[in-house]
């Protein structure tokens, strides 16, 4: 039997490392860094939208022939990656591919941290001031890009992965496809772990596992 999948679709830098290594101490739960499933999924889409053989049959019969397609491939990689009960899957575009998602996967759990924006840019900085041997590729001298912090922010908010994952974060409000995700604040798991992971369990149907240690997170 193929694990029950939850899906994890978290801004860059807030947290959903952090949320995820806490989640893997239940012994039910088996948790990825972040995973290409969901690039598999979609690739898979892109070939049946634009295959000509796709075109050439029925259409509703194509269409429950891929959603079956898309559900097997997604329960058959969770059961190949884990036997726990549970398979947390981390990628950033599980939220603002829901539709997607609900439509071979019914009522998919997809859980989002947040982080106060300033916050996510000083850790991009950080990260950034943190390279010592490794050039980041991101400056560029002689043609003065990204040669300054305004630069850099300038930077991050219009491309991945901050700006990338701020409007899709937009898009989902918009959508209204916010409704049926769970989200926990970066500070709020910080602040009070236990009572962020009794959401979490609660929005899956699932009793509070009482063996975590916040202390101790690897």
């Amino acid at each position: 039997m193929s694990p029950r999948i939850a899906f994890q679709s978290s801004l860059p830098r807030s947290g959903s490392t952090l949320l995820s290594n806490i989640v893997g101490q239940s012994p039910d739960f088996h948790v990825t860094p972040t995973s290409g499933l969901l690039d598999l999924l979609y690739v898979a889409r892109g070939q049946f939208s634009r295959g000509e053989e796709f075109k050439a049959q029925e259409r509703g019969e194509m269409e429950r022939a891929f959603a079956g397609f898309c559900r097997g491939g997604l329960e058959g990689y969770a059961a190949a990656v884990t036997d726990k009960p549970w398979l947390l899957d981390k990628s950033r575009g599980w939220g603002v591919h829901y539709a997607f998602l609900n439509a071979f996967y019914p009522d998919p759990k997809v859980v989002c941290m947040l982080r106060d924006p300033v916050d996510i840019l000083c850790s991009m900085e950080r990260n950034f001031r943190k390279a010592s041997l490794q050039d980041p590729g991101l400056v560029n001298h002689s043609e003065m890009v990204n040669t300054s912090l305004e630069k850099r922010l300038d930077h991050w908010v219009v491309s991945p992965p901050v700006g990338l994952a701020m409007e899709r974060l937009l898009e989902i409000l918009r959508q209204g496809i916010d409704q049926p995700m769970l989200f926990i604040r970066y500070e709020d798991l910080c602040s009070n772990p236990r009572q962020e992971l009794e959401r979490y369990y609660a929005y899956l149907g699932l009793p509070y596992y009482e063996g975590h240690d916040f202390n101790n997170v690897e």
